[in-house]
This record gives C-alpha cells, structure tokens and sequence, in this order.
C-alpha cells in the first residue's frame, strides 16, 4: 500500500473517533504565489467555505486557511485527494 494510502487510511480513523460529523473542519495549504491559485479556490467554490489567504514575507508562497463544513471523514479525504492533484499545493 503506497505512503498515501496509508495516510488517508489513518486519517479516516482518526477523524472517526475523535469527530462528530456533520463539522467545521479547517484545511490548511501553501501554494507558490505563481501556482494554481485559482485553481485551489475553485476546490472549495460553492460549498459555504470560508477561504482566507496570506503571502509569505518573501511573496513567494501563499498560504490557504479554509474553513468549510464537512459531512463525514471520507468527504474530508476525498477534498485532500482532489485539491493534492493541484500543481505545487502542500497540504499541511
């Protein structure tokens, strides 16, 4: 089983135990600044999320704190699995 895989796995256990769903979940990304941002707000456009952004001291980077209501820990993954295939997004 790839890191990945195991990683979500974990996470889906995790999130089970210690949350009562429907919840508030709080995202956290980087982006370079030249990257998909676009893109990275679009993941979340339409689902009531609260998107607040802010540029490194250096302008290189920006960071992504998304608030957003989630229904269940597999919904939760599968919103990391789609915004991973953005290009340069570091999920923290």
């Amino acid at each position: 089983m790839s890191d990945s895989n195991d990683f979500y796995k974990k996470l889906k256990t995790k999130l089970e135990e210690t949350t009562d769903f429907p919840t508030e979940y709080m995202y956290k990304f980087i982006i370079p600044s030249d990257g998909e941002v676009k893109e990275l707000e679009n993941a979340f456009s339409h689902t009531g999320a609260v998107i607040k952004s802010r540029k490194s001291k250096t302008g290189k980077y920006i960071s992504f704190t998304i608030l957003v209501k989630m229904k269940s820990a597999d919904s939760i993954i599968e919103k990391y699995k789609e915004v991973s295939k953005i290009k340069g997004v570091i999920s923290l």
